[in-house]
């Protein structure tokens, strides 16, 4: 099966040194639009096809859809090919930092790196390696009322975000139907189970439940991994759920089958 880029390879020859610039206000990079939803372009089209692993978030904000822009200008400068560019694009979006090392924390702690036989999930962040592949529910940056699509209005309700869930990330399921798919954050999971009801996705390929690991999340992070007692954590943790979550995930990586490290 061969991606669909004709979105790409209409809008990308359009892309200039300014375009980050007022996006919202750019009719040429407009998708589609609702009474106080707009949906813009921005070179997220690049899918691993390779991947063992797909991390699913919401949608691309601002910033991750102007150092997109930015870096496909570049790209097409420097004389990239179109998927060259689209690569180059996509990198912007990767994870570093504190939030890479809780997620590569919890993806160990649940057998993941076990799974795949390797030491750590920490070898498949490496440059250049194809063995993950960031998405997200909406591929393409999604914006209500000027601000970033936070999950109001709901995906599944709003035939326009729905659409776009049930075309794009629909493509990219099945392009990497054998991969593990881990959705970080409730938004994100309700849009990967929606691809297990099109029957696009496997649900025991689906690790659900595990914190975002964003910082803010770090009292969260820090009861999955066992690093923090239960008795210790704020109410509004919800311990309990959270190593239940993480005994499930464990178990569902012992079972399964059919995906080669």
């Amino acid at each position: 099966m061969e991606q669909n880029l004709s979105i790409a390879r209409t809008l990308l020859p359009q892309i200039k040194a300014d375009t980050s610039k007022h996006l919202l206000d750019r009719p040429e990079f407009l998708l589609g639009q609702t009474d106080n939803i707009k949906i813009c372009y921005a070179p997220f089209d690049h899918v691993a096809v390779k991947a063992k692993l797909v991390v699913v978030g919401i949608t691309p904000g601002m910033t991750q859809a102007i150092n997109a822009l930015n870096a496909a200008f570049l790209a097409k400068k420097n004389g990239a090919t179109l998927e060259g560019t689209l690569q180059a694009a996509k990198l912007t979006g990767s994870f570093s930092g504190p939030i890479r090392n809780n997620l590569i924390a919890m993806l160990d702690h649940i057998g993941v790196a076990q799974h795949f036989g390797i030491v750590s999930t920490s070898e498949m962040f490496a440059p250049g390696s194809t063995d993950i592949h960031f998405t997200s529910a909406l591929r393409y940056p999604t914006f209500v009322d000027g601000k970033n699509y936070n999950g109001t209005p709901a995906m599944l309700k709003t035939p326009l975000l729905r659409q776009m869930l049930e075309t794009q990330l629909a493509e990219e399921a099945d392009l990497l139907p054998s991969a593990l798919w881990l959705p970080l954050g409730p938004k994100a999971e309700e849009a990967v189970k929606h691809l297990v009801t099109m029957h696009r996705l496997k649900s025991d390929h689906i690790l659900s439940g595990m914190p975002h690991p964003s910082g803010a999340n770090a009292e969260r992070v820090a009861v999955f991994l066992g690093r923090k007692a239960p008795a210790l954590a704020s109410r509004q943790t919800n311990a309990e759920k959270l190593l239940s979550a993480a005994s499930k995930l464990k178990t569902q990586i012992a079972r399964l089958e059919g995906v080669a490290a």
